[in-house]
């Protein structure tokens, strides 16, 4: 049973409960691997949450950088959500179409905004379907809603300040990309980027934090998987993975066992496996 916070992780019976709160707004938050063969947005308009509007992640970014989906600059942030009709005052839900693997981004997303009043849908679209839930698919009538961001800049690192930590070794840095692609034994999905991990980092796949439902395990399970991965007292986490999307699956994990110290590296392997003056570990 998910344990519910309004500022991390909420259940399908409390979105259900609240369902028609005024100052609710659900976030369809679905993404999908390049070769996975889907078109999220379309899924979306052919079937969603009642209230959803659909948060795209490639488009709400800063597209003016040659790496995937990266974080948005606050002002593109502000005028997309502002457009959406989500604003200050609204507590936020995001869910998506596999359970829980793009949603947490989005949760991401906002806490860097300095929004706090946001959670993912634990068990996401599939939950929600199999227990018979309401769906439309009509899209949601928007009005403009005043939002205010605060970056909080502590919450996400560039490739410089890895590779500062990953030299010095005063961070744990934690990989949630799948063992074969940690190791370096199965081609990158990204054509022309290198295998292997960053050096000194650890391997845990998001998929280890979440249970055969799609849901996420609780938190004692949670941080006794962390705790076996290196997360210690005093030492901070920086959560990485391929372009930044299951990373946010360990910042949310990291969040529910009361975790504040740690930041997400937005490039991750897309940026890190593309430059051959960085060192690269095997094995």
């Amino acid at each position: 049973m998910t344990e519910n916070d309004p500022r991390t992780l909420v259940s399908t019976d409390w979105l259900a409960a609240h369902l028609k709160d005024p100052d609710l707004r659900i976030l369809d938050a679905s993404w999908h691997m390049p070769d996975a063969g889907r078109d999220a947005r379309a899924e979306y308009v052919g079937c969603h949450i009642p209230g959803a509007r659909f948060f795209d992640i490639d488009e709400i970014a800063d597209t003016r950088s040659g790496l995937p989906h990266m974080a948005p600059t606050p002002e593109k942030f502000v005028s997309r959500m502002r457009a959406m009709g989500v604003g200050d005052g609204h507590q936020v839900v995001v869910y998506d179409s596999t359970g829980i693997f793009s949603a947490p981004r989005v949760w991401w997303t906002f806490r860097l905004m300095g929004k706090t009043d946001v959670a993912v849908l634990d068990g996401g679209l599939p939950k929600w379907l199999a227990e018979g839930r309401p769906t439309e698919d009509m899209a949601p009538a928007l009005r403009d809603r005043h939002i205010t961001t605060s970056r909080q800049a502590h919450l996400v690192r560039d490739v410089t300040q890895v590779a500062a930590a990953a030299k010095l070794g005063d961070h744990l840095i934690l990989d949630a990309r799948a063992p074969g692609r940690f190791r370096g034994d199965e081609p990158e999905p990204r054509p022309g980027l290198r295998s292997g991990h960053i050096p000194g980092s650890v391997n845990l796949p998001f998929r280890r934090l979440l249970q055969d439902d799609g849901t996420m395990k609780p938190v004692a399970e949670l941080a006794r998987i962390f705790a076996e991965a290196g997360v210690v007292p005093g030492k901070p986490v920086i959560t990485s993975c391929g372009s930044g999307v299951t990373a946010a699956i360990l910042s949310l994990g990291l969040e529910r066992i009361g975790r504040r110290d740690h930041a997400l590296y937005d490039g991750s392997w897309a940026e890190w496996g593309m430059y051959g003056d960085l060192k690269v570990a095997k094995g």
